[in-house]
Order: C-alpha cells, then sequence, then structure tokens
C-alpha cells in the first residue's frame, strides 16, 4: 500500500530555527532515484552489519536483491529488522534519507516480474532478472527479492538544515 503523505515532524533541536518540514514528495523522489544505498542489518550475534547495494523504491516499499548465502540475506532470516539509507555525502547542501522498516522476502511470481523489469529500468542490462520459483535469475545464479515494509524515515535537509521525521505506520 503507498504512503500518500505521512506525518512530518521537524526536530526543532536538530534543525535551524524556523524551519520546515521536507515534502515527503522531496523524500520519495530521492528514494526512487537514487543509485546507491546502504543497508543495515543486524547478525545473529547481534552486531551491525551494513553493506552498500542497489534498490529500487515502488510504491511505498523499497526492494533489494541478494544471493542466499551473502550475510544480508541470512541476517534478515534471523532478524528482519532493517535501516536503509540513502543521500549525498556532502555536508552543505542536498538531502540524506534514513527508512527504517521490516525486510520480507518476495516469492510471487507477478512482483517477482514487475521488480525484475523495475530493476533492468533503472540498472540497465547488466541487472536483467528472469525470474524463477520464488526467485529472480541471473547467469551468476539465484537471488532473493525483499521487500522493506518502512515503519519511519527521516529526512536530513541540508544547507538551510531540517530534520525531518515521518511516521508511516
Amino acid at each position: 500500500m503507498p504512503v500518500s503523505e505521512p506525518t512530518a515532524t521537524v526536530a526543532p533541536e536538530y534543525s535551524q530555527p524556523g524551519a520546515r518540514p521536507t515534502p515527503w514528495a522531496d523524500v520519495v523522489e530521492l528514494l526512487r532515484t537514487a543509485e546507491l544505498y546502504w543497508l543495515s542489518t543486524v547478525r545473529p550475534d547481534g552486531r551491525p552489519h551494513v553493506t552498500p547495494l542497489l534498490a529500487v523504491w515502488r510504491d511505498g516499499r523499497a526492494y533489494l536483491v541478494t544471493g542466499a548465502e551473502e550475510r544480508k540475506a541470512r541476517n534478515l532470516a534471523a532478524n528482519p529488522a532493517v535501516v536503509l539509507t540513502t543521500g549525498r555525502n556532502l555536508l552543505s547542501e542536498g538531502l540524506d534519507v534514513v527508512v527504517e522498516g521490516t525486510a520480507a522476502r518476495v516469492v510471487e511470481p507477478a512482483v517477482l516480474r514487475a521488480l525484475a523489469d523495475a530493476y533492468a529500468d533503472k540498472y540497465g542490462p547488466d541487472w536483467a532478472f528472469g525470474v524463477g520459483d520464488g526467485v529472480l535469475t541471473q547467469e551468476a545464479g539465484e537471488a532473493l527479492l525483499f521487500e522493506i515494509v518502512p515503519s519511519r524515515a527521516f529526512g536530513f535537509a541540508k544547507g538551510e538544515y531540517a530534520q525531518t521525521r515521518y511516521d508511516l505506520g
């Protein structure tokens, strides 16, 4: 279910005086167009794990792929809590976004096909996938597709500093 307009609150203690919330549409545009994201998961022993990856934002959800034996897939099997971040690595301009949520495997053929197409549209032919039995496929092997259902997000506007919290769930 897509999020239309979540509740947005500026944190005055972390923002310039009189700062206004960053519009949710700006956050969605960044999530939709970013090329690189950072995924934070929790290892079974409780230690954090962070890795860069490619993702697709669609209908209020983030989607990511990973091999079944990769650390992030094993972490998600034990604990589905995640943080996904993206933005600009600059201090004085741009927008950084942090999305907190829960990840779940996607195995429905129609959703797998739609996301395979979305990856190819966004990232080009090197990221073209086929659809197998509950997985995406490439010459290199099979990939699991995960959907991140967001519960909260934060926007960190730079330049005119404003930290905005969005309650999504």
